[in-house]
């Protein structure tokens, strides 16, 4: 049986326990990324089975239909990238794990680690230190502030956890059922989606990326936030209305902003990200 493997960037697939189980197998795992269809076509054209990794390809009907050997799609969590009726249609099985429940530590830890260098400014102070100079100003301490949780899922219930552990007062705002494991848990929840930007010093976005979520985070979300407060969105940048966080750090509200990009919220100009690591703390990874 071969078995390809799209998307691995840093060959990390190899060093898991479970690779081992694909040995009986011909199996070939491409380390680049390409989103051109005649490429794929031709990489994947003796396929019988796709491991895809996160929603990084796109699998639409018009490839598929160049697979004529495919049989299986497999991958973990949510599949808008795949064309599930062009695989009805086509006879090939696509099988997602959903891990409901399962919370996601290493994404959390990443959030955390966002929080902590934007409020103790890293960035800034590591560049300072490269320039000869020493300290380039004062951090912020995350004791007694409001950290707001939007989306309270797998990953936002164990970011919670973390504020909670640095003694913050975790405030959450998600969909109704979301609120009440919240509440269930003993967070305080937000009386409305207003008061919840208001009133955080950090905000968190945790909310999968889907037609409902989309632009979920508006310009006037981002104008009610202190000029003080740091937003983090390790989620998708597609939260966020098109163009909204860039306004809003040119006009201080909030005054810094960490990020994971999918596609780059900011204009991809080199003069912007510089304008940002010298006015405020605009920290960008690839998702």
């Amino acid at each position: 049986m071969k078995v390809a493997i799209l998307d691995d960037y840093f060959d990390t697939l190899r060093t898991l326990r479970c690779f081992t189980k694909l040995a009986p197998f011909d199996v070939i795992v491409f380390n680049d990324h390409t989103d051109d269809e005649e490429v794929l076509a031709k990489r994947l054209k003796d396929a019988e089975v796709l491991v895809l990794i996160r929603e990084r390809t796109k699998i639409r009907a018009s490839l598929l239909s160049r697979l004529p050997r495919l049989r299986l799609i497999s991958q973990r969590s949510v599949y808008p990238h795949i064309d599930i009726e062009a695989c009805t249609r086509l006879g090939v099985i696509v099988s997602s794990s959903q891990h409901e429940g399962t919370p996601s530590y290493a994404a959390a830890e990443l959030t955390w680690a966002l929080v902590l260098a934007a409020a103790r400014r890293l960035p800034q102070q590591v560049a300072a230190l490269k320039a000869g100079g020493w300290q380039s100003g004062m951090g912020l301490t995350l004791r007694g502030k409001t950290l707001g949780i939007f989306g309270y899922g797998r990953i936002g219930s164990v970011v919670a956890g973390y504020g909670r552990a640095f003694g913050m007062t975790v405030l959450v705002w998600a969909r109704e059922a979301s609120r009440s494991r919240a509440h269930a848990a003993g967070y305080v929840v937000s009386s409305s989606k207003d008061a919840f930007f208001e009133q955080c010093d950090v905000v968190s976005l945790h909310l999968r990326l889907v037609e409902a979520t989309r632009g979920i985070v508006t310009s006037e979300d981002l104008a009610r936030m202190k000029t003080t407060a740091i937003l983090v969105n390790t989620s998708r940048a597609g939260l966020i209305e098109a163009g909204a966080l860039v306004r809003a750090l040119e006009a201080g509200r909030p005054r810094m902003a960490a990020a994971v990009a999918d596609t780059c919220v900011l204009p991809r100009a080199g003069f912007r990200i510089s304008f940002f690591f010298a006015v405020t703390i605009f920290l960008l990874f690839r998702h």
